[in-house]
């Protein structure tokens, strides 16, 4: 009886939601993820690939290098264990050995805090902006400030991935090339509780206090786990038929098939056992360049069908 009511209350979740591709689910319960994500046949981030930061809204120098570190991090050699590197390497596990590995490099930042678009953005909009990066083996990635409304931004995603053509989109044998693109929202005032768990007590759900950010902003290091979710989703379903599970337009993928789980013995309301700075009292399972530490997702590791943590 206990687990048949429990599976009517996720079934219940579920359904007030509608998520599109990609979507960053808000705070979530612990999942089952027994069952393998599923090959769609198509193609999946693969070689040199670019990640170009379109800054909208007001964001301080010290804001943006938390998000800068994170993206160099995932290519940093002979990092400090357990690292953000090493994080990373789960998403190669979807590539097969005839396929180049992804490599992604920090290039542009364009910066509009100037509000060019206004303060409230629709999807439409969002790609607008991620077309300014580039348009060709590039993931463009949108951060919106803390005071800029999104269409279903608090109420059903925390930011979302997907793919667009460009102005500028190279045509090639007859062939037109889409780019990759996510958009990640600063929850810090608007909705720390669903997007920037588990550094701020949650809007419903089990009750725990809060953890100490580890680089003492919540919405920004809010933000790092979002991104880094979105991230690992476009790297192996950068176009919607690559590595998924469910329905298409709401897919559970690398990140979002382990929900709420960042460290071992993690559980509805319950991060896991996560490492804890004894200077800062800060939570984290990955270190990063310059000192950096972060908390980040889970992934699913399709070769043991398993949700794979650092900690």
């Amino acid at each position: 009886m206990a687990f048949t009511q429990r599976l009517l209350h996720l079934l219940f979740i579920f359904s007030i939601f509608h998520l599109s591709l990609g979507a960053r689910r808000l705070t979530e319960l612990v999942q089952d993820s027994s069952n393998l994500l599923h090959y769609h046949n198509g193609p999946l981030l693969t070689g040199k690939i670019s990640v170009n930061f379109i800054w909208y809204g007001a964001f301080k120098p010290s804001q943006k290098a938390i998000v800068s570190d994170f993206i160099s991090s995932l290519s940093t050699k002979s990092p400090v264990e357990p690292s953000v590197a090493t994080w990373w390497k789960t998403t190669e596990k979807y590539h097969t050995k005839s396929t180049p590995s992804l490599s992604l490099r920090l290039r542009k930042h364009i910066s509009d805090d100037s509000y060019s678009l206004g303060k409230s953005l629709t999807d439409e909009h969002l790609v607008q902006l991620a077309s300014q990066g580039e348009s060709y083996d590039a993931v463009n990635v949108v951060l919106t400030a803390s005071d800029v409304a999104v269409d279903g931004f608090c109420s059903s995603r925390c930011g979302s991935h997907g793919s667009a053509s460009g102005s500028k989109i190279r045509h090639v044998k007859g062939k037109n090339y889409k780019f990759a693109y996510i958009w990640v929202g600063n929850s810090e005032t608007q909705c720390p509780g669903q997007c920037a768990w588990p550094f701020h007590q949650p809007i419903y759900g089990p009750q725990a206090a809060p953890l100490v950010a580890p680089n003492n902003d919540v919405g920004m290091d809010g933000l790092v786990i979002n991104l880094g979710a979105l991230l690992a989703g476009t790297a192996t379903n950068p176009f919607g038929n690559g590595y998924y599970q469910g329905d298409a337009d709401a897919p559970l993928e690398a990140a979002s098939a382990c929900p709420g789980v960042y460290a071992k013995g993690a559980y509805p309301g319950y991060a896991g056992d996560l490492l804890v700075d004894s200077t800062t009292g800060a939570s984290y399972n990955a270190h990063g360049t310059n000192g950096r530490k972060y908390l980040l997702p889970a992934l699913y590791d399709p070769s043991t069908s398993k949700c794979s943590t650092l900690v």
